[in-house]
């Protein structure tokens, strides 16, 4: 099988992350489920930067229960582990052992694949690759870490952008195209300030409702 990781920029072939997700659920179709433990470990080289992939999509997918804030707190973790310059990211026991059925993961990639194929056609592999590298992924640790928190939260609509911004990193890790990955920092900077006028707004709403 070919490495997805050696694939050239050809615009006509699914991206590295495409090709994962897709492995992912064949994965997940032959073993019924999967934990959170064997998920990112069949991630490879590039399990920090697809951890932060996958754990951001389900924030997007409508799917009953507390999803966002279970993902959520994976990302901060991950997070933390980033800016300590971890290379392969652990989880706690009790989020580890955590089983998604193959009918959710499915579900997550039908319902995200566009938005991740949409990222992948204006990806450049290797274009500026210094601010996709090792350092920089140190540094991106707090931007993902706050995003993390912005996804945990029980915001009302508040989930689009901050996913996006984690996608766009994610991907941009991924092909080390450090143009994609500023401007995934960038669009954070904007879900943040998006997100903090959201909470302000409802906290301005419920006192005005108690008051």
């Amino acid at each position: 099988m070919t490495d997805p990781e050696t694939q050239t920029n050809d615009p006509r072939k699914p991206g590295i992350a495409s090709m994962r997700l897709a492995s992912l659920v064949t994965h997940a179709e032959t073993a019924g489920s999967v934990s959170l433990d064997e998920l990112l470990a069949a991630m490879g080289r590039t399990s920090i930067a697809f951890a932060i992939l996958i754990l951001s999509l389900p924030a997007l997918t409508p799917i009953p229960g507390p999803f966002g804030m279970v993902f959520g707190t994976c990302l901060a973790i991950i997070a933390v582990q980033i800016m300590a310059g971890y290379q392969r990211i652990w989880l706690p026991a009790f989020l580890g052992r955590r089983r998604i059925s193959a009918n959710v993961i499915g579900l997550i990639v039908r319902y995200t694949g566009p938005l991740v194929l949409r990222v992948e056609t204006v990806l450049r592999r290797n274009r500026m690759r210094h601010l996709a590298g090792r350092t920089a992924q140190a540094l991106l640790g707090i931007p993902v870490f706050l995003l993390a928190i912005a996804v945990a939260l029980p915001i009302p609509f508040g989930n689009f952008l901050p996913v996006a911004a984690l996608v766009m990193i994610a991907l941009g890790l991924m092909e080390r195209d450090g143009l994609m990955t500023m401007l995934g920092v960038a669009l954070g900077v904007i879900a943040l300030a998006t997100s903090g006028g959201l909470i302000y707004g409802a906290i301005r709403s419920v006192g005005w409702a108690i008051g």
